[in-house]
Parts: C-alpha cells; sequence; structure tokens
C-alpha cells in the first residue's frame, strides 16, 4: 500500500452514503490521535481511510433522532451539540469540543436485531472536521476485527434489555396485585354490607308480616287504618328528607335524642324502645310527631303501631344501605374496567378525566382517609389520542409515589390532579399537572429521577422502573413530555400530551 492510498488518494469504496461534506486528505497518523483508533495497526487505519474519508462539515444539523442509521461520525476537530426529542422540541442535552467522540450507527454491530436509527441529533455548531464511516462498514469491522468484543457487547446489551423486561414486567405485576389486593379489600366492604343489610332485612319483613296481622286483627277501622298508613309515608319522606339534606344528628346528639324517646316509649308502656328509639332519631321523628300516633289508636294497640312504623323505617334503611353498598360494587367494577380498558381499542380518543378518575378510584386504598384529593379538571378539554390502558399505568405509578411519599394509608397531606391546555400551545396539547404537598424530591435526585432502577425508596421498597415505564409511555409511545418539580411540601410531576396524533410517527413500544 502507497502513502498516496493511505494519507488521502484514491480509496476503495469512499464513505458510501455519507457524504456529507467535501472530501479531505485522511492521514493514518491523525486517525491514530483519538482514543478510538490509538490501538489500530498501520494495516487496520489504512482500512479506515480506503473504506471512510475525512469531510470537512459546516454548521448545521448532521443527524436527526428517529432517522435511518447510515453513517458513524468521529470528531476530529470541532464542536457539536447533541439533542434529545423531548415532545414537539429538541432539547439540548450536550456540547463538546474533545476529538474522538462518535455519534450515528455506533449500535450497527447489532445488526437487524435493533431497530437502525439515529438516537438523538448532532449538530455542528463551528466549521469541523469529522471521520465518517457507512453503517454497513462499520458493522464489517467489528464483527471481523473484534468477534469476541461483539460477543460480549450483544451479550450485555440484550441482556440489559432482557433484564429491564423482565423487571418491568415485575413492576407491572407488583402494581396490579397491589391494585388487585385494593380493589379486593374496597369490593368486600360493600359486599359485607350488603349481605349483613340483607340479613337484617329479612328479620324485619318477618317481624312487619307479624305487625301486619297483628293490626288486621286489631281495633283499627278503615279510617284509621288509613291514617296510619298516611303517618307511615310520612315517616318514611322524614327519613328521605333527612338523608336528602344530610341533616342527620351525630353520635352524641344522636344519642340524646335517642334517650328522650326511649323515655316517651316507656312512658306509653312500649318495651325495648331501646331498640325502635335509632330508626326514628335518624329519620328526624321526634316525641311530638309520635303524640300523632298515640292519638290515633287505642293504648292496647299503640305498640304494634309503633313498631309497624319502625320496621317500616328500618327497612327504608337497610334498603338504603344495600343500595349504597351495590353502587359502591358497581363503581368499583365500572372503575376497574375503565382502568384495565377491557373492551376498548388499543388507541383512540379518550376523556382524561375518566381515566383519572378511574385510577383515582383504583388507588383509593392506597390514598387512606388522612390524605385530601382536590381536583381541577378544565371540562372543556376534549378527547385526546391516547392508549388509554398505558396511560393510566403513569397515573398509577405518579399517584401511587405521591401517596407513599405522603404516608399512605395513615398519612395525611393534599394530592392535586389538574387537566388544562398546554399555556404556551392551548390549541396543540394539554397538561395533566399531579402534585402532592410530600416531603419532596432531593434536589440532586431530580435530575435522575426518569433513569430506570434509580430510586429514592429505602432498599427492597421500590425497583427503580416505575416512572421510567411512565416516562416511556408518555414520551415514546404518546410522543408527549414528563417533567418534575419538586421542594419540601410541593411536588408536580407534569405531563404533556398532544391533543393530535402524529401521523408520521412510527408505533413506539414503551
Amino acid at each position: 500500500m502507497t502513502d498516496q492510498q493511505t494519507r488521502g488518494g484514491p480509496r476503495t469504496r469512499g464513505a458510501g452514503p455519507c457524504v456529507v461534506g467535501p472530501d479531505l486528505p485522511c492521514d493514518i497518523d491523525e486517525l491514530r490521535t483519538l482514543f478510538l483508533f490509538e490501538k489500530l495497526d498501520d494495516h487496520q487505519l489504512s482500512w479506515l481511510c480506503g473504506h471512510g474519508a475525512v469531510q470537512q462539515v459546516g454548521p448545521g444539523m448532521l443527524l436527526t433522532e428517529g432517522d435511518p442509521a447510515r453513517c458513524l461520525f468521529v470528531l476530529i476537530e470541532g464542536e457539536v451539540a447533541v439533542y434529545r426529542r423531548v415532545g414537539d422540541d429538541d432539547v439540548e442535552v450536550s456540547r463538546t469540543e474533545q476529538r474522538g467522540v462518535y455519534a450515528g450507527a455506533w449500535n450497527a454491530y447489532l445488526g437487524d436485531r435493533v431497530q437502525q436509527t439515529y438516537l438523538h441529533s448532532l449538530r455542528v455548531l463551528r466549521p469541523s472536521r469529522f471521520y465518517v464511516l457507512s453503517a454497513d462498514d462499520f458493522r464489517e469491522l467489528m464483527t471481523s476485527w473484534f468477534p469476541m468484543a461483539v460477543h460480549l457487547l450483544e451479550g450485555l446489551f440484550f441482556g440489559q434489555k432482557n433484564t429491564e423486561r423482565a423487571v418491568g414486567q415485575r413492576e407491572r405485576l407488583l402494581a396490579l396485585g397491589s391494585l388487585s389486593a385494593g380493589l379486593t379489600h374496597e369490593l368486600n366492604n360493600p359486599a359485607a354490607a350488603a349481605s349483613r343489610a340483607t340479613a337484617t332485612l329479612r328479620e324485619r319483613v318477618a317481624g312487619m308480616r307479624h305487625k301486619l296481622s297483628f293490626i288486621a286483627a286489631g281495633p283499627y277501622d278503615r279510617t284509621s287504618i288509613a291514617t296510619l298508613i298516611q303517618l307511615q309515608e310520612e315517616a318514611v319522606q322524614h327519613l328521605h328528607d333527612a338523608a336528602a339534606e344530610g341533616t342527620a344528628p351525630g353520635p352524641l346528639e344522636a344519642s340524646d335524642l335517642e334517650d328522650g324517646l326511649v323515655d316517651w316509649f316507656d312512658g306509653h308502656g312500649l318495651r325495648a324502645g331501646w331498640d325502635l328509639a335509632p330508626a326514628f332519631v335518624q329519620a328526624g321523628i321526634d316525641g311530638p310527631w309520635l303524640d300523632k300516633v298515640a292519638a290515633l289508636v287505642a293504648p292496647d294497640a299503640l305498640d304494634g303501631a309503633v313498631r309497624w312504623i319502625g320496621y317500616t323505617l328500618e327497612t327504608e334503611q337497610l334498603m338504603g344501605e344495600i343500595e349504597d353498598a351495590t353502587t359502591r360494587i358497581s363503581t368499583l367494577v365500572g372503575a376497574a374496567k375503565q382502568y384495565s380498558q377491557i373492551g376498548r381499542a388499543p388507541e383512540g380518543p379518550a376523556d382524561l378525566h375518566e381515566l383519572l378518575d378511574a385510577t383515582l378510584v383504583m388507588l383509593d386504598h392506597a390514598l387512606g382517609s388522612g390524605i385530601e384529593v382536590v381536583r381541577h379538571y378544565d371540562r372543556t378539554l376534549p378527547p385526546v389520542p391516547v392508549y388509554a390502558a398505558e396511560l393510566n399505568q403513569v397515573w398509577t405509578n405518579i399517584i401511587d409515589n405521591a401517596a407513599q411519599a405522603m404516608g399512605g394509608r395513615d398519612g395525611t397531606g393534599t394530592l392535586t390532579v389538574t387537566t388544562r391546555r398546554a399555556p404556551d400551545s392551548p390549541d396543540d396539547a394539554v397538561e395533566i399537572e399531579i402534585g402532592d404537598t410530600g416531603p419532596g424530591i432531593p434536589a440532586d435526585a431530580v435530575p435522575r429521577i426518569f433513569e430506570p432502577f434509580f430510586t429514592t425508596k429505602p432498599v427492597g421498597s421500590g425497583t427503580g422502573l416505575g416512572l421510567d415505564i411512565a416516562w416511556r409511555i408518555v414520551v415514546n409511545k404518546h410522543h408527549g413530555d414528563l417533567r418534575v418539580t419538586s421542594e419540601p411540601g410541593d411536588t408536580r410531576f407534569v405531563v404533556r400530551l398532544p391533543l393530535a396524533a402524529d401521523p408520521q410517527a412510527p408505533p413506539t413500544t414503551p
């Protein structure tokens, strides 16, 4: 090989599809000064000059994130900036003048087993020189010169991917297990309440049948019975009005009112008045109202008449308990269906508020009674094209973290969920902000909070993948943005989602 061939003379193949500027002499001695090539021998350096090229590149974008990765660029002289796509913006993550830094098709050696696209954008800031090599030549170089290294790198790359996938699946299963346990607990409470109310209702209906036969055989004429039925309906209306107005007395007041009614029952010769009193108190019925009943019936029939009305009130209350319990069960089942998106298309317009409310219902057990949930919803927001089930996982990870930060079921604080149009582009994007009043994220941890396997929780309390998964769902799958600000007492996660699907965006997975 002649000196002309190794120092910029004719090349066998050149840079192939990677011509980005005028060719300059390729000097193997200069290549040897770059840390990537410093251990190569003259033959290998000559191969690089013969298959690649040194090119002069002016300021401007050199490669764009997401484009097919066809070239490897190694900086010989100049300055570059690296950008990552966040939502609709290209955000600069670093800039450097360091000789030998590389970008582009660096993972070409993995072949078709991974998607061969540029992982970031690269902008040339001032006239620069690059060594440029096509992806095909780089793959050939790696597999021919460093076969053992390629196998080690492949094992590391795919091993890490498999590990992330396995741990991510475990993270999802842990979340599903937690939600399932919470849902089971939440369903058990109203189911048990409905069962108890049904059993008591059966006893009260049996008692009503007995009293009905007693009344039928008693000294009542048609007018008295009609009046008694009217009082019965009036008592039921009292009960419904008290429930609607929320005027039911507190425990101490109810106890005093019950004592007063027990005295009335005792004064009129009614036995076990303490058993009757609670139903009348909850309906807002007092002694003067019962005096009207006493005025309509003979003294020996008063006990049966009052108990008939009392059983009616208890029956209404028990049916109300059953209705509340079954409504709660129906709400939980509906929330679970909304949360999991059973029967829904994988992608399509969805009401963000329905998704958020379903997640809050599913996580009610994690929030506890000491954490207040405040909703500031912009109900004018249109449906947003999303992968609803995956987005619910984002809400779950963020809200569950917020709940734990505030102490979980035994903690106190405020969880605030806000929806709004994006202030800087109200017609193009929406924002969902989830804030908590916990102790906050340490300042040195905020820049790393979305890194895989990074966690601020105690050992054994988290995998460090919850927010990484949330990031990938929002940014990679929905082409949105996820950011956080935090200080003691005020931590806010803001999810930004485009209002329209990107027709040019390739299918992605979180």
